[in-house]
């Protein structure tokens, strides 16, 4: 008979575990899944939309008078930043060093997509031979060591890191304080932060992502937190790069909060007033010797490269 019970107990509270998983998914993981395409849900951005020397493709076209050969240098990197990258191969690469199947970049292709957790293993692996991304976090670091490759990071353009919230959320600018208190659990409720009665929900991203990384870096020492009552009924705030949150994840009905009053345009990008900008690099293996790669970054450094990183959406570094 105690084993009836038992196994009774058991049941019981597996079904109470799957209610609850039911329950989660219904009320909160489902506000967050990606209904776009297929291969949108694969790669976080419309690969397809951006391919170079497609003539449909919405990558930006600049004339060049350097076209690289031979040893192609084999490029990655950020969801964020892939129209860049392949609007670099559209002006320097030649047309038939790139192939895509349809559904994603065939292996003998000169560009790639695999985001910054796969690009930043790619480059330490070696088959990839420049990543274009934010700063690597301390465990992409290690890999890259244990791998014996020797990151070297240039900077090539200016973003900003920005929180999102839902259009309707009465609340348009938090400090910096206020960002890390939401994400420390030292405020629980939007009525703390000048909002109204409902619960914080501070979402957060995949580890080892872009965002993740340079969350952790804004965060400094202090550790993040979830309330289990915010996901599960709270107002929800997310955090991504401007440029990736405002061109390309198809982010209707939400918006791009201050910080210190200050709002993340490209003018205050670029003149170091919004307080969370920084670079984003180009990114190699300093023990690659393909004379290729530094071509590729002087042209990337040029002002026809610049050009694509200013009309692809982000700051330049030369803004003369």
């Amino acid at each position: 008979m105690t084993l009836i019970k038992q196994l009774a107990a058991i049941s019981a509270l597996t079904l109470a575990f799957t209610a609850f998983d039911l329950a989660v998914y219904h009320v909160f993981t489902r506000r967050y899944i990606d209904r776009h395409s297929d291969e949108m849900k694969r790669s976080s951005v419309e690969v397809s939309a951006y391919l170079p020397f497609d003539p449909e493709s919405k990558i930006v076209r600049v004339e060049s008078d350097l076209t690289l050969t031979g040893d192609l240098p084999v490029l990655d990197g950020a969801a964020a930043l892939y129209p860049m990258y392949a609007a670099f191969a559209h002006a320097v690469y030649p047309p038939d060093s790139v192939h895509f199947d349809g559904s994603g970049f065939t292996p003998d292709s000169a560009v790639q997509y695999t985001n910054t957790r796969g690009a930043y293993k790619a480059l330490a692996d070696g088959t990839a031979d420049v990543i274009f991304c934010a700063k690597p976090s301390e465990e992409q670091l290690a890999y890259a060591a244990e791998q014996g490759a020797e990151l070297t990071l240039v900077p090539i353009g200016r973003e900003a890191f920005v929180f999102l919230v839902n259009a309707q959320n009465p609340v348009d600018n938090l400090t910096v304080e206020q960002v890390r208190g939401i994400y420390s659990g030292k405020y629980t409720k939007w009525s703390e932060v000048g909002g109204d009665d409902t619960y914080i929900d501070a979402v957060q991203r995949n580890a080892g992502s872009g965002s993740q990384t340079a969350m952790l870096s804004f965060m400094g020492d202090l550790p993040m937190k979830r309330s289990l009552r915010g996901a599960l009924s709270g107002r929800a705030i997310g955090y991504s790069f401007r440029y990736y949150a405002g061109s390309l994840s198809g982010t209707d009905g939400l918006k791009m909060l201050s910080l210190n009053g200050i709002a993340p345009d490209a003018a205050h990008i670029a003149d170091g007033s919004y307080p969370v900008s920084s670079n984003f690099y180009a990114v190699y293996n300093a023990a690659n010797h393909n004379e290729n790669i530094r071509k590729l970054i002087g042209f990337i450094l040029s002002p026809e490269g610049q050009q694509i990183v200013e009309q692809s959406g982000y700051v330049p570094l030369q803004t003369d």
